[in-house]
């Protein structure tokens, strides 16, 4: 199974009650971080069976609008073990609950998703990994253990798309 895993994009501030915070949205940035790596992930032809998102506002939109850059046309589903307070063994669950398909997209946050992805590559604790919002990782499993095929922050995402619209843009002579 590849596994697409992808921290939400940034939005803003975190806010002092939980229940508030949960709701709190992607900001200006967050929405274009999203955008650029949606249409990143749509240049190198990234197909998934599903993407599953943390509840929490921030990780469903950022979820939603890479979906519309990949035109995946499905629902996307909720799940608990995507919450920032999740617990490995609610991630493994849940990745047993889509074992049947050949690619999934999992969105959601810091702390639990950078473990997550750590832990799914050296099969306990060591690999330490920097995974910032609106960062991509493509994950190979085999088992319980996986390889990482590549990370791609935001960053990253963005300049390639700036480079790319420079690179086509017809050149003009001078005379």
């Amino acid at each position: 199974m590849i596994i697409y895993f992808l921290r939400h994009a940034s939005a803003g501030k975190t806010m002092l009650n939980p229940k508030k915070d949960e709701r709190r949205p992607l900001d200006e940035e967050g929405i274009l971080q999203a955008r650029y790596i949606g249409r990143l992930l749509a240049n190198l032809d990234v197909q998934v069976d599903q993407i599953v998102s943390s509840p929490l506002t921030r990780a469903r939109q950022t979820a939603s609008l890479v979906a519309n850059e990949l035109a995946f046309e499905s629902a996307l589903q909720i799940d608990d073990a995507l919450r920032p307070d999740a617990e490995l063994e609610q991630f493994q669950a849940m990745l047993a609950r889509y074992k049947k398909y050949d690619a999934i997209m999992v969105v959601g946050h810091n702390p639990s998703l950078t473990e997550f992805l750590s832990k799914s590559i050296s099969g306990g604790p060591g690999a330490q990994i920097e995974f910032k919002k609106g960062a991509v990782a493509k994950l190979e499993m085999t088992g319980r253990t996986g390889t990482l095929q590549w990370l791609v922050t935001a960053k990253i995402a963005r300049t390639l798309q700036t480079s790319l619209k420079a690179s086509s843009r017809p050149k003009t002579s001078r005379k």
